[in-house]
């Protein structure tokens, strides 16, 4: 890879059930592309939480940002509103327009059949059971990753899927969209027809539902590319 992207932060954004780890093979990469990288600990506790999380990073950050967003964490960093937020790219991730919920476009379109089962406990969080690392969430990564997710896993509380989301920032901001065809979690269908609401750029790849994982090249390619085109800009 060149040095062309740099001068650029990317701000990487983990969904639910994850943690900054979950970027773990393409940090180093990015770094060795020229970009900046920063992960953001968001808490899972509202959607207006974690974008203010995010936000709050954004703002701290001197050169033009390149927001990445995995799974959930597309609405999040689709309610991120700055001026020096340059470039959008969502990881098979979820996008709701104004008005709109998490759940609305999770539960749009059919689950798969290895799909988990997910319900909230007492205290309003959604868990993800071992066997949805296993089936589901990575079904591509290696039993030792899997262990290992299930373990350093955070819970997602209702509260971040049922808040309606404002005029989304994708509407105003150049968009990238890694689909990814063997999603168990978010029907690839769903994914298409997100993204071409957006009018994203589309990079379809055979893999599951946490790229950054079991497929970092793909992940690493399409955040260089977005970079690359904000820096030419």
């Amino acid at each position: 890879m060149t040095s062309s992207a740099s001068g650029v932060t990317a701000v990487l954004v983990h969904g639910a059930w994850a943690d900054g780890s979950s970027w773990s093979k393409v940090i180093v990469p990015l770094r060795n592309a020229g970009l900046d990288v920063v992960c953001a600990p968001i808490p899972l506790t509202s959607l207006t939480d974690d974008s203010n999380v995010v936000a709050s990073i954004v703002e701290r950050t001197h050169s033009p940002v390149v927001l990445v967003g995995h799974a959930y964490a597309g609405a999040v960093i689709g309610s991120v509103k700055s001026d020096n937020v340059k470039a959008l790219v969502f990881i098979a991730a979820l996008a709701p327009d104004a008005g709109e919920t998490v759940a609305d476009v999770f539960y749009r379109d059919d689950r798969h059949a290895d799909a988990p089962e997910l319900t909230p406990d007492a205290r309003g969080f959604i868990w993800m059971p071992d066997v949805g690392f296993d089936k589901a969430f990575a079904q591509n990564a290696t039993a030792a990753e899997k262990v290992v997710s299930a373990a350093v896993q955070r819970p997602i509380s209702v509260e971040c899927i049922k808040q309606a989301v404002t005029e989304p920032a994708w509407k105003s901001t150049k968009s990238w969209y890694l689909l990814a065809e063997e999603d168990r979690m978010i029907n690839p269908q769903t994914q298409r027809w997100m993204a071409e609401r957006m009018k994203a750029s589309v990079r379809a790849h055979n893999v599951d539902h946490t790229p950054s994982l079991t497929a970092p090249e793909t992940v690493i390619d399409i955040i260089v590319e977005a970079a690359k085109a904000v820096s030419a800009a």
